[in-house]
C-alpha cells in the first residue's frame, strides 16, 4: 500500500470506526433465479397482462409462460406451436397477446406507417387491402402486429422488461443478441462469399 492510500485508509477508519474499507458485495437483483421462482414471476405477469388487454388467444397461463421461455431460448414459432399442440397461426397470436415480436414480424410489404393510418381512419379490413394493394389476410396479421406494437409502446414495453427480468436476462445479454442478430448481416452485407482457395 503506498502512502497516500495508507493515509486516506486511515481518515475512513478514524471517520466511520470500521476496520474494513471494502463491503461485502450482494447478489445483483434478478440473477441466478431458481426455474421454480421464474415461472411464478411470468405466471404473474401473464396473469396482469390477462387483466389489462383482451387476449386474442384461448391458451392457458401456464401455456403462455411456455410461450415467453420458448421465445427466449430462440424456439421457432412453429417449434413452439408443436410443442404446445396448436397451430402456428394461434401461436403467433400469442406471441402477439404477451407483446412478444420478432424482428421479421415487422418485414410487411407495405409501409406500416400507412396502415397505422389507415387504421386510425377506421377502414373495413376490405377498404384498406384494396389502398395498400394487398390480400385481407396480409392486413389482418400486420394489423395485430401493429397493435401489438402500439400496446406495448403504451406500457412502455414494460412487460417485456418484467419478462426478461424473470428469466434472469442482463441488458449485456440483450444488447449481444440484438448484435449477433443485426450486427453479422450488416457487416456481410454485400460481401462474396463462394470464394474457393
Amino acid at each position: 500500500m503506498d502512502e497516500k492510500t495508507e493515509e486516506l485508509r486511515s481518515i475512513f477508519v478514524e471517520i466511520t470506526d470500521e476496520e474494513t474499507v471494502t463491503e461485502r458485495q450482494e447478489e445483483s437483483r434478478g440473477s441466478l433465479a431458481k426455474d421454480g421462482d421464474a415461472r411464478e414471476r411470468l405466471g404473474e405477469v401473464v396473469a396482469e397482462m390477462r387483466d389489462r388487454y383482451e387476449f386474442d388467444t384461448d391458451c392457458t397461463d401456464d401455456e403462455f409462460v411456455e410461450i415467453v421461455e420458448g421465445f427466449y431460448a430462440g424456439m421457432s414459432d412453429s417449434a413452439l406451436a408443436d410443442e404446445l399442440g396448436i397451430s402456428r397461426r394461434e401461436l403467433f397470436r400469442a406471441r402477439l397477446d404477451l407483446h412478444l415480436l420478432r424482428e421479421r414480424d415487422t418485414d410487411a410489404p407495405f409501409d406500416l406507417s400507412e396502415l397505422r393510418n389507415l387504421l386510425v381512419d377506421e377502414l373495413s379490413t376490405s377498404e384498406m387491402a384494396e389502398r395498400l394493394d394487398v390480400a385481407a389476410s396480409t392486413v389482418r396479421r400486420y394489423r395485430h402486429v401493429v397493435e401489438s406494437q402500439n400496446e406495448s409502446r403504451r406500457a412502455s414495453d414494460r412487460y417485456r422488461s418484467e419478462f426478461e427480468d424473470a428469466l434472469g436476462i442482463t441488458d449485456r445479454e440483450r444488447l449481444t443478441s440484438d448484435i449477433k442478430e443485426d450486427g453479422l448481416e450488416d457487416a456481410t452485407a454485400g460481401t462474396e462469399t463462394n470464394v474457393s482457395f
